[in-house]
C-alpha cells in the first residue's frame, strides 16, 4: 500500500527550513495554490534544521492538516546543505525532486517550466539568477566566487546559479550515494554530469523576516566549493614555495653584486625583517591551505551520520527518530 502511494508521486519539492516562522504562512499559500492547480501529483518536504523560535509549530501544524505535506526535524541545527541532502534522502517522488529556499526568493511556480524542460530529455534543469535583491556586497561576493571557483575547479559549474532546481529520479539516487562530510549541494549536482540545463528567472526579494545565511557561513560554503572540487589551493603551496626560493636568490645577488662591486651590504634590521616575515606568511598559509585539506578528511573518515532526524511527519503520521 505504501509503495503504491509512492510511486504515484511525481515530484517532491524539498525545503531546508531555519527559524522562518515570519515566511511560513506566506510559502504555505504559494505551495498550497501550486499543489492545487498543478496537474502533476505532488508532496511537499520540509526539512527544519533545528529551528528554535516557532517555525516547527506551524509546520506540524500544516503537515498534521495536509498529508501532502511532509515533515523532518533535525535534533539541532545542522546546515542549509545537509538539510537539503536530507531532503532528497527522504524525498518519495518517482519522477523528480525540486529544490527551493524557504524564503520565496525561488519562485515555486516556476515547477512547471522546470518540469516541462525535464521531459525534454534532461535530468537537471538549475535556475539563473538574472537579478539580486541582496546588498552590492552580497552581489560583488556571488559574482566573484562563480567566476573564481571556474578558474581553478576541475568542473565547469553554472554561473549564477545556486540550489534552486529540478533534479530527475536517477540523478537523485546518484546524489543520494555521495557519503561527503562537507555538502556542497551545487558542486555535485555539477560533477555527476548527465544532461542539464539552466532557464533565467528575476529573482525576488525576501517576502519577510532577514538572510539566514551570514558573512560567514557564505564564506564556509565558499571554502567548501573550492576545496571540495579544486586541486588549486594543495598546488599554490608548490608555486608559493618556488616564487619564495626565487624571491631569496633573487635577493641574495643583489646582496652579493651590492657586496662585491659596490662595496656596500644593507645595514640594520630590515632586510632580515623582510625575509622573515616573507617567509613566515608563506609557511603559515601553507600550513593553512594543508590544514583545510586535513580538516575534511579527518571529519570525513570519522564516519558520522551527517544528521539526525528527531521528528517525522509523513502522511499525517507523526514519529519520532531514530
Amino acid at each position: 500500500m505504501l509503495l503504491e502511494k509512492k510511486n504515484d508521486i511525481q515530484v517532491s519539492i524539498v525545503i531546508p527550513v531555519y527559524n522562518e516562522q515570519k515566511v511560513i504562512s506566506s510559502l504555505f499559500g504559494r505551495l498550497q495554490e501550486l499543489m492545487n492547480t498543478s496537474t502533476l501529483k505532488l508532496e511537499c518536504v520540509f526539512v527544519d534544521d533545528g529551528s528554535n523560535d516557532d517555525t516547527a509549530g506551524q509546520l506540524i501544524s500544516i503537515c498534521m492538516n495536509d498529508p501532502r505535506f511532509q515533515y523532518i526535524s533535525f535534533s539541532r541545527n545542522f546546515g542549509h546543505q545537509v538539510a537539503i541532502a536530507a531532503g532528497l534522502k527522504n524525498a518519495r517522488a518517482r519522477e523528480a525532486v525540486f529544490i527551493i529556499d524557504a524564503d520565496l526568493q525561488d519562485p515555486p511556480e516556476l515547477l512547471t517550466a522546470f518540469y516541462q524542460k525535464l521531459k525534454e530529455g534532461y535530468d537537471i534543469v538549475y535556475g539563473i539568477r538574472r537579478n539580486r535583491k541582496e546588498s552590492w556586497i552580497k552581489r560583488g561576493s556571488y559574482y566573484l566566487f562563480y567566476r573564481l571557483i571556474n578558474k581553478i575547479a576541475t568542473l565547469r559549474f553554472p554561473v549564477d546559479a545556486g540550489d534552486f532546481s529540478l533534479i530527475s529520479r536517477r540523478a537523485v539516487d546518484v546524489i543520494n550515494l555521495f557519503p561527503e562530510e562537507a555538502v556542497f549541494i551545487r558542486g555535485i549536482r555539477s560533477w555527476i554530469g548527465f544532461k542539464q540545463a539552466g532557464m533565467e528567472y528575476n529573482r525576488a526579494p525576501r517576502v519577510k523576516g532577514s538572510t539566514r545565511y551570514s558573512y560567514t557561513k557564505l564564506l564556509r560554503l565558499a571554502m567548501n566549493g573550492f576545496y571540495n572540487f579544486s586541486e588549486v589551493p594543495i598546488r599554490l603551496i608548490s608555486y608559493l614555495g618556488i616564487a619564495s626560493i626565487s624571491i631569496a636568490l633573487i635577493y641574495l645577488i643583489v646582496t652579493l653584486i651590492n657586496k662585491i662591486v659596490y662595496h656596500t651590504v644593507p645595514q640594520g634590521f630590515t632586510a632580515i625583517l623582510f625575509t622573515i616575515v616573507l617567509f613566515g606568511g608563506v609557511q603559515l598559509l601553507s600550513i593553512g591551505v594543508i590544514g583545510e585539506y586535513i580538516i575534511r578528511t579527518f571529519f570525513q573518515v570519522k564516519n558520522r551520520p551527517p544528521f539526525i532526524i528527531d521528528k517525522k511527519i509523513f502522511d499525517g503520521v507523526h514519529s519520532n527518530e531514530p
